[in-house]
């Protein structure tokens, strides 16, 4: 194997292709991205780029030299458009070409959008600029979605002096991922600051003059920002004989076909761990997809099943928000430290006759990393949770 193509210059193609020269390989190492910038952090869009604390040269995930140590070949701003299996090619939108012997996909996800008259998004570098230039003091923002990049955005807008909306069609916003019982918890912290948060509000188009819903109602702003979720990035691999769905399928291994794997929000795998077929869009889960993704490559006689235990972590006004796991499709929820009343707790979660998850809103770090291990070893809930302490119960085994 002497030629080694990376698509995505993301967190998890870096990764991907630091680790290919950390384990030995010295051949032919290319790097694609459809942005013309050098990999970069995309956590603090929503943070600390927004609320005007870093200038976008502090996001670089590489200082320049590091990036040349790597002798890669370099194909920035241009897109993958195309791949050729069979040629064990890819094509590229300016009509080039980039042949491969071992193929990782790291192209990430791009926004969904809302018919209408257009609206912010907040994916890349260029997204965040353009909508911080725009968040002065008493400016009228609608947030459409209140998951956790809205839920961020608008507590950002929020310290900014912006009267901020927040739009979002659930009874509660994240229940499906945290439980209810969390997800009030979160929704009082808008609340609480005076944010105009509806909920069961679903919106039909983007205006010129803000969003209209589906009751007919204009919801009047200067800005709109679109948070309603991804879509992976996956069309350009349409008719490459690649198996496709909620991302790039991939087996325990990352694989999706001979010598080709796929790593970060793109990818779809089967998690071990947990049993399931998992696609994760978390910062920390991208970069260790990413090395695993290159080690299965370079050593295939030697590969192992990826089966991490999931990271992610949240900054909302003034609380931290750390989980670890798989919460989605929970069975039962229980509050181990803290109470949820005063926005300080520790809530694990159980699916089956496992604990699967933990999730902390103000507490330290420490506080969850025990459970980590919990997660990581299957550990039974009978005996690892006290029965007081449960507080959220999804009949028949539905999510919470």
């Amino acid at each position: 194997m002497r030629r080694i193509v990376v698509v995505g210059a993301s967190a998890a193609g870096l990764a991907a292709a630091e680790t290919l020269r950390r384990e030995g390989y010295d051949g032919s190492l290319t790097l694609v991205g459809d942005e013309p910038l050098a990999p970069y952090d995309r956590p603090p869009l929503s943070k600390q780029l927004l609320a005007g604390e870093w200038e976008p040269e502090r996001l670089a995930l590489r200082a320049h030299d590091d990036v040349a140590g790597l002798d890669l070949d370099l194909r920035l701003g241009v897109a993958a458009s195309g791949l050729q299996l069979a040629d064990r090619t890819v094509e590229l939108a300016d009509g080039s070409t980039v042949p491969y012997d071992g193929l990782i996909l790291a192209t990430g996800v791009r926004p969904r959008r809302l018919p209408g008259a257009g609206g912010h998004v907040l994916r890349t570098l260029d997204d965040a600029v353009r909508l911080r230039d725009r968040l002065t003091p008493g400016k009228r923002l609608v947030v459409v979605g209140a998951g956790f990049l809205g839920a961020e955005a608008a507590a950002v807008a929020w310290r900014l002096g912006c009267e901020v909306t927040l739009l979002e069609p659930a009874p509660v916003p994240l229940a499906h991922a945290v439980g209810t019982e969390v997800g009030e918890v979160l929704t009082r912290a808008h609340l609480d600051r005076g944010v105009d948060l509806r909920c069961g509000a679903t919106v039909t188009e983007v205006t010129g003059d803000g969003v209209r819903l589906a009751d007919g109602e204009l919801v009047d702003a200067d800005e709109v920002l679109i948070a309603i979720g991804s879509v992976p990035n996956t069309d350009w691999l349409a008719g490459s004989g690649l198996a496709v769905g909620d991302g790039v399928v991939c087996d325990e291994y990352c694989e999706a076909a001979r010598n080709v794997y796929a790593a970060g929000d793109v990818a779809g795998w089967y998690n071990p761990l947990f049993g399931l077929p998992m696609r994760v869009e978390h910062r920390t889960h991208a970069a260790e997809q990413g090395m695993a993704a290159a080690r299965n490559l370079l050593h295939p006689d030697a590969r192992k099943p990826f089966a991490p235990v999931p990271y992610f972590w949240s900054d909302q006004y003034d609380m931290k928000i750390q989980a670890y796991g798989y919460l989605r499709g929970h069975d039962e929820v229980a509050v181990v430290e803290g109470e949820l009343a005063e926005g300080r707790f520790l809530a694990v979660y159980r699916r089956g006759e496992k604990v699967t998850g933990a999730l902390t809103v103000g507490m330290p770090p420490k506080a969850i990393r025990r459970w980590r291990q919990a997660i990581a070893t299957g550990a039974d809930w009978e005996a690892a949770v006290p029965s007081r302490s449960r507080v959220e119960a999804a009949p028949g085994g539905a999510t919470a």
